[in-house]
């Protein structure tokens, strides 16, 4: 099941940079007509019958990619709450040692570390340690955390929402030069003219399609995630201050 998910996301990943890296390289080296069909087109006539905004979603295409990788990397519990670290500091603080509780956490810096790091400067600064002002300031530096950590993902959505525009613009230019060629002179007008408009339209709608779905996709995917990773670090704040209010407490 796993290794058949890691092949599912690789080529997710293939279909996120296709339209950008794959039509930008046939565009440079000049890819030959496909031998098969004397009509078919080539990348490079798809790439011109898109005009500069191809490059723009070429672009978009690279930077999901990108994103999608860093997710991957970043939104895993090992970033956001390591067990190591988590027992390390819990241990540290039953045995009455939080300096090497705050040591530990200032060597591997992560949102379980940020509000450890803010609980034990209350704990060090506050005669008697205050359970429900500790409470309300980890419970605040955990928001915050939790809002890096969801708001993340949504340059995945931002993607996905403008490249479609994009590719309807595209779409408009294209549609605004095969009208032009009619408006101009009707008896002059070629079907060749009205074709390469129309061309440039179904080819920057298509692109942007190309980006944006599986953009949407990555980022359902991702926000699923990173609320699995808030929760696990709600659970991992909770512990924390148990074993603080546990050691203070009588």
């Amino acid at each position: 099941m796993r290794t058949r998910f890691r092949g599912t996301v690789a080529l997710s990943i293939i279909a996120l940079l296709v339209s950008g890296t794959l039509t930008a390289a046939f565009a440079q080296t000049g890819a030959s007509e496909l031998p098969a069909d004397n009509n078919a087109l080539s990348w490079k006539a798809l790439w011109s019958y898109g005009g500069w905004l191809m490059y723009v979603l070429s672009a978009m295409s690279m930077v999901a990619g990108a994103f999608v990788i860093y997710f991957f990397g970043v939104l895993r519990e090992t970033q956001i709450a390591p067990v190591p670290l988590r027992r390390a500091v819990v241990d540290a603080l039953r045995r009455g040692v939080p300096d090497e509780a705050r040591r530990a956490c200032e060597a591997r810096p992560c949102p379980y570390a940020a509000i450890t790091l803010v609980a034990l400067d209350y704990q060090r600064d506050a005669t008697p340690l205050d359970g429900r002002m500790l409470q309300d300031l980890m419970e605040g530096a955990g928001s915050r955390q939790a809002d890096n950590i969801q708001g993340q993902p949504q340059y995945l959505m931002d993607i996905a929402v403008l490249s479609p525009m994009v590719g309807l613009l595209g779409s408009v230019f294209g549609m605004m030069h095969a009208f032009n060629v009619v408006a101009l002179d009707a008896s002059k007008a070629k079907p060749l003219l009205l074709a390469l408009g129309v061309s440039q339209a179904l080819v920057c709608t298509a692109f942007g399609l190309l980006v944006g779905i599986p953009a949407m996709g990555f980022y359902g995917h991702f926000r699923r995630r990173a609320s699995i990773m808030v929760s696990a670090l709600e659970s991992a704040s909770a512990e924390l201050l148990t074993t603080m209010l546990g050691k203070k407490t009588p």
